[in-house]
């Protein structure tokens, strides 16, 4: 039985406006491991013939004959007579395109990339039945889903086969934080703001970790389940997200999250931490962990002209792996002896500086909350972020957490913490221009 589904409102509407259309439909989703891709495309289908077929995770002894046993496998499922003289892409595309082409269906292809990465030719292929079979019958969607950003924005969104073709692309992202306090409240009315914001603070709005929370036990102790122990969820999750989302050179990307695990920094900065020129390849990795949703870039602005500065800083905004390299990676060999426990979150050496950095992402996430707040319309925000500013002869050095400037001039200047006791206003004074 799948969980119960939340959220994701916004996503429903874009696909269920493409019922109405007298054409077929060819979709993009993609978004990190465990965001909940191909469990939008199951609610969004769950009313009508819905085929969803799937990659084979890549491993070392992955390989293309292996792809098309498992695509033909998963035929077989759904149609028991496959009559398929083989099981090259060409055949098995084509069977699928002659069973679903009259009447609804809503075809799934997820981990898209690990299904055709390893044939040059199958998204050519793919490209050909859509036109000359998929296509023909008017009420077919076809969503293709990966967690693979970097390789679907290059050989599909980016491909000059697929431009023109495709109806909807949807990038998910982390559920915001009122629908997290829905899943939360729905589940247990116990549970205080404090240790919702501790719980998110680590796992993020990601659907699959928020599934794996239990209302039965502490916070803390929901964590060591999943963090601190062998077989639990986020143990083995960092190198299965890289593995399977840029698992080419992974080892470069692993060595820029680790250099933002304490602050944002410019690209300048990373480059020399980890010892490269600050352009070429470096960019390129950089760009690939934005489109991935790991890391954001943040650009400053000049508040007179309100442009936009070349100014820009990189912030590790996935919550789950900056406390994975924090907290879990440096104590992997005695958490599998079982000889490493937390009693306290708030015994984790650093806690109340990462924690900080962690509810800072959340804010950053859920910035029309503030505007709530603040009582500024959307639409009169002119330019809104992380303000910073370098120190130089003319102007003092400056960073705010996140500031708001409307079309009217008015500046709203906003300090971000986290903390279980009431926040004064000496806090104003903690983070004066430089």
């Amino acid at each position: 039985m799948m969980p119960d589904f939340i959220g994701r409102e916004y996503e429903l509407k874009l696909l269920n406006s493409l019922l109405a259309k007298k054409s077929a439909s060819l979709v993009v989703i993609k978004g990190r491991r465990r965001i909940g891709k191909s469990r939008l495309a199951e609610e969004f289908a769950k009313k009508y013939p819905f085929y969803s077929f799937s990659g084979i995770p890549p491993h070392g002894k992955t390989s293309d004959m292996s792809e098309r046993n498992a695509f033909l496998k998963q035929l077989t499922k759904y149609f028991k007579k496959t009559n398929i003289e083989s099981n090259d892409w060409w055949d098995m595309l084509w069977f699928l395109a002659e069973k679903t082409k009259k009447e609804r269906a809503i075809i799934l292809f997820d981990e898209i990339s690990w299904m055709g990465s390893k044939d040059p030719d199958f998204l050519g292929k793919l490209k050909t039945v859509w036109d000359t079979c998929f296509k023909k019958n008017k009420e077919l969607i076809l969503i293709l889903c990966g967690s693979v950003s970097i390789w679907i924005q290059k050989n599909i969104l980016s491909n000059t086969g697929f431009v023109g073709r495709i109806s909807l692309q949807i990038t998910l992202n982390e559920l915001p934080l009122n629908i997290c306090d829905q899943f939360f409240n729905e589940r247990s009315s116990q549970l205080s703001s404090y240790n919702k914001f501790k719980f998110l603070a680590i796992c993020g709005g990601i659907p699959r970790y928020l599934e794996e929370w239990q209302e039965n036990i502490s916070i803390d102790n929901n964590i060591n389940k999943m963090c601190f122990h062998e077989s639990g969820i986020l143990f083995n999750e960092f190198d299965q997200i890289f593995y399977d989302s840029i698992s080419s050179e992974a080892d470069i990307y692993k060595k820029i999250v680790v250099a933002l695990i304490h602050s944002p920094m410019e690209r300048q900065e990373i480059a020399e931490k980890l010892k490269r020129v600050p352009g070429g390849d470096l960019s390129e990795y950089l760009d690939n962990l934005v489109s991935a949703g790991f890391i954001t870039r943040d650009y400053t602005w000049h508040i007179k002209n309100k442009k936009t500065s070349k100014l820009s800083h990189y912030r590790l905004s996935d919550n789950y792996i900056r406390f994975y390299l924090k907290y879990i990676k440096t104590h992997i060999t005695t958490i599998k002896t079982r000889k490493y426990k937390v009693s306290s979150l708030s015994n984790l050496v650093g806690w109340s500086s990462i924690i900080g950095l962690q509810f800072e992402n959340l804010v950053l996430s859920n910035r029309e909350i503030i505007h709530n707040i603040l009582n500024v319309d959307y639409d009169d925000v002119e330019i809104d972020g992380p303000f910073f500013q370098r120190s130089t002869t003319k102007t003092k050095g400056c960073q705010i957490d996140y500031l708001v400037q409307t079309k009217t001039a008015t500046l709203y200047a906003c300090e971000i913490k986290f903390s279980r006791n009431e926040i004064k206003l000496d806090i104003i004074n903690e983070r004066p221009c430089k």
